[in-house]
């Protein structure tokens, strides 16, 4: 049914998507899908890394602990936006078409009052994706 499963990681919260990365790999192995795990990074200097190489590298690190932790084909594709916190979504909608992705399996919270000003981020790429996304809370 799926071949490719794009997951959205925040490398700086990576400890809170335990549920979106355990359902991402069982998937996966249900449909002997290949998983990419997408990061958007800024130019600068951040908390997860200095550069984006480096931020590079560190995704590179995560999708290789994942695939060997979850016996599943993983890949890392690491972007890098000018601002990633106006940039985030668009760079997402960007990176389901640059991966060839035909699932997308996001975290998100547990909705609140803000989220009637401000769009969630899942419920944004769920609305605009043009593949199937799984929003995981």
């Amino acid at each position: 049914m799926f071949k490719h499963i794009m997951v959205p990681v925040d490398l700086a919260h990576a400890g809170q998507l335990d549920k979106a990365l355990t359902c991402a790999s069982d998937l996966a192995k249900l449909y002997g899908a290949k998983v990419t795990y997408v990061a958007v990074t800024a130019g600068t200097p951040g908390s997860v890394a200095h550069n984006p190489k480096e931020f590079a590298e560190k995704l590179d690190a995560f999708a290789a602990d994942q695939a060997k932790a979850h016996g599943i084909d993983a890949s890392a594709h690491a972007v890098t936006s000018h601002d990633p916190t106006v940039d985030l979504d668009p760079t997402l909608l960007k990176a389901v078409t640059e991966t060839g992705a035909d699932l997308v399996v996001m975290g998100s919270h547990v909705p609140n009052i803000t989220d009637y000003i401000w769009p969630s981020n899942g419920g944004t790429i769920a609305g605009h994706a043009k593949v199937t996304v799984m929003v995981v809370r």
